[in-house]
């Protein structure tokens, strides 16, 4: 049996290689990342073969995407950005809170429970938001295919959406850019080793740790006196292909059908949450010295990757993204489940009276 599996990473490899380059022929957005999970995906449901892909290989795409995204702070970074995290912090409060909201008004009309509506559709982590759920004894299920229906949605649209407004070539987006030169000895980059074992031995000490831990470090190496190589270009679009089958391999089409037709109310939910969240990001860019590209990607409700990765391909600032977008998972992860437990504990104890 363990022969069978281990003959099926190069398929899974293969078919999310060739996912990733049909994506970027077709000058497609993040075609690395979205190319090789649609085509994992797409294949395992309709082959019905079980794709493999242990999970030390999508980690570690993640953690030297984290180190990509570390390599972009500076100095001045964590200078500018200081002057917008309080009406950052309020922007993300609102979008939570219309989240909420719209959440529970659709459950008027469709037989699915608050609880599940809320952490179904809440921009947060898929998982985070599943095990906050399962203790409110929300039908967890449906919270997983309902966040999936969500993350589909932002990482197909949003990127695709400012891709084609930031720029006229999208071709940009096949080799990621970076802020270092790639000259420079060979031996600075003995420095990434000091990322990489505190990324693996942090990464269950806070959430999304394998990609903050190794961001983190990588900023702080940056900012002082060492001079940081620039990872090369393959080793980039490598780590964005494991990541990119990691993520396809735990989507089926079969898991989207069991949600039936209410994936369609929670798509529009999405679609609804994208349009806020853009709105929002106009507003910060209007009221702050921030881009309108950088604003609406630091506001956009995707995952922290791809917002970063698209960033760099428009032209908009990675550092001020990763930061911001770093704070929106810190309130979402820490502060939104405990606060919604609470909230529906006591609503059930008000009914109940």
């Amino acid at each position: 049996m363990k022969n069978i599996l281990s003959k099926r990473i190069p398929e899974t490899l293969m078919v999310g290689v060739i996912g990733g380059y049909l994506f970027y022929l077709g000058h497609l957005p993040l075609p690395w990342v979205l190319g090789a999970m649609a085509a994992v995906m797409l294949w395992q449901s309709i082959t019905k073969r079980e794709m493999v892909w242990p999970s030390p290989f999508k980690n570690g795409g993640i953690l030297f995407l984290g180190i990509y995204f570390g390599l972009y702070f500076t100095k001045d970074t964590f200078l500018s950005v200081s002057p917008y995290l309080l009406p950052y912090i309020l922007v993300t409060v609102a979008l939570i809170l219309i989240s909420i909201i719209n959440s529970t008004l659709i459950t008027r009309w469709i037989p699915v429970d608050r609880i599940t509506s809320v952490f179904g559709s809440i921009p947060g982590g898929l998982t985070e938001m599943v095990i906050a759920s399962e203790a409110l004894k929300a039908k967890s299920s449906l919270v997983a295919i309902f966040q999936t229906v969500r993350l589909l949605t932002v990482l197909f649209i949003v990127p695709f959406l400012i891709v084609h407004a930031f720029t006229s070539d999208v071709t940009i987006l096949d080799t990621p850019i970076t802020s270092q030169n790639m000259e420079g000895s060979t031996s600075n980059y003995f420095w990434f080793l000091f990322p990489i074992i505190l990324g693996i031995l942090l990464r269950n000490s806070l959430p999304a740790g394998i990609v903050i831990v190794p961001l983190i470090i990588t900023a702080l190496l940056n900012v002082s006196v060492i001079e940081l190589p620039a990872l090369p270009p393959l080793l980039l679009i490598a780590a964005q292909v494991t990541v990119g089958i990691g993520m396809g391999k735990t989507i089926t089409l079969s898991d989207l059908k069991l949600g039936g037709k209410y994936c369609f109310v929670y798509f529009g939910l999405a679609l609804t949450l994208i349009v806020v969240s853009f709105l929002f990001g106009a507003i910060l860019a209007q009221f702050t010295s921030l881009t309108l590209a950088t604003a609406l990607l630091s506001v956009a409700p995707g995952g922290l990757i791809e917002m970063v990765l698209t960033a760099s391909a428009v032209g908009a600032d990675p550092a001020i993204v990763s930061a911001l977008q770093l704070i929106r998972i810190f309130i979402i992860i820490v502060f939104v489940p405990p606060v919604l437990k609470w909230y529906f504990r006591k609503k059930e104890l008000h009914e109940a009276a």
